[in-house]
């Protein structure tokens, strides 16, 4: 009923007045569904942006999860790989930078943060605050010129070019999108691009995302109709589980889980890694923060249906 009543209103709301900003903090305070500013100032990039390799960078290298050899089997035709080294620490630690300095004013929280508290998306530009499912602050940076930059870094591992670059026949991505049921027979999909809109993540002590799978994002853009089939998830700094005691963080870890919660497959937060997983049908979700603070940023890679003459 709640997603039938929210469809009737448009998803762009106008910019909010001080009466409207009391009245979303209210309705969010009160677990109502609002509709969230999102709003990013057009920063200057410095040119050599992961443009060009930092003193500290190291080759990239990408594994596939076998999930088949795993606790989790019943993933065995599911995708997931992590890629190592895309960015550099000091990458990271540039892009956070940016990312905070992109934040509009009308986008911040009451104190000025550009950080405020991550929300729950119903649908029709609405979303919800559910601090008991997720918990963590959150910003959002819409830049297409960003995301190209850290995309064209993720192509440098060895064979992930031809692997994102088109799915056909892989049910196990593609079964039940949207997209897929316009199509016919033989239909398949092809790689257009990333998602401008990164979503940036920041977990402190005690907060988490319990478990769940990823929605598909989906959106019309130049005349074609696309919708996204991986997340592209990359961590912004280091945990004690990849490095050791030298780094703040402990916990974090984005396990993969089997339905009953008992099994799973981490992979641990360390800067510059890359997670790229299919949306469909694998439950995951983000470990306690048990010490320090956990940075990430997740986006979504977008693809067309091409239908065969």
């Amino acid at each position: 009923m709640l997603r039938r009543l929210l469809n009737t209103f448009s998803s762009n709301p106008p910019p909010p007045s001080n009466k409207d900003h009391d009245d979303f903090v209210r309705r969010m305070k009160a677990n109502k569904p609002v509709q969230v500013p999102y709003e990013s100032l057009p920063i200057t990039l410095p040119p050599s942006f992961l443009t060009i390799d930092s003193p500290d960078a190291k080759p990239i290298t990408i594994t596939r999860i076998d999930f088949a050899n795993s606790p989790l089997p019943e993933y065995t035709d599911h995708h997931a790989y992590i890629l190592d080294n895309v960015l550099s620490p000091s990458e990271c630690a540039e892009l956070l930078a940016l990312a905070e300095a992109s934040v509009a004013d009308v986008s911040k929280a009451e104190d000025g943060s550009p950080w405020r508290r991550a929300m729950v998306a119903l649908g029709a530009g609405y979303e919800v605050f559910s601090p008991n499912y997720r918990n963590s602050d959150r910003l959002i940076w819409d830049r297409q010129e960003v995301i190209d930059r850290i995309w064209e870094r993720c192509l440098r591992a060895e064979g992930l070019r031809e692997r994102m670059a088109e799915v056909k026949g892989e049910p196990t991505i593609t079964r039940g999108r949207k997209l897929e049921r316009k199509g016919e027979d033989g239909s398949w999909f092809r790689f257009v691009r990333v998602n401008e809109r990164m979503r940036f993540l920041k977990y402190s002590g005690g907060e988490f995302f319990q478990a769940h799978r990823d929605a598909s994002f989906g959106e019309e853009r130049d005349g074609k109709m696309l919708e996204s089939l991986f997340t592209l998830h990359l961590y912004l700094n280091d945990s004690k589980a990849a490095v050791g005691d030298s780094a703040e963080l402990a916990g974090g870890a984005t396990p993969f889980l089997s339905s009953d919660y008992k099994r799973r497959i981490d992979v641990d937060p360390k800067a510059g890694r890359v997670l790229i997983f299919q949306q469909r049908g694998l439950m995951h979700s983000g470990d306690d923060v048990r010490e320090g603070v956990k940075y990430t940023m997740r986006t979504d890679i977008m693809y067309e249906l091409v239908e065969e003459e």
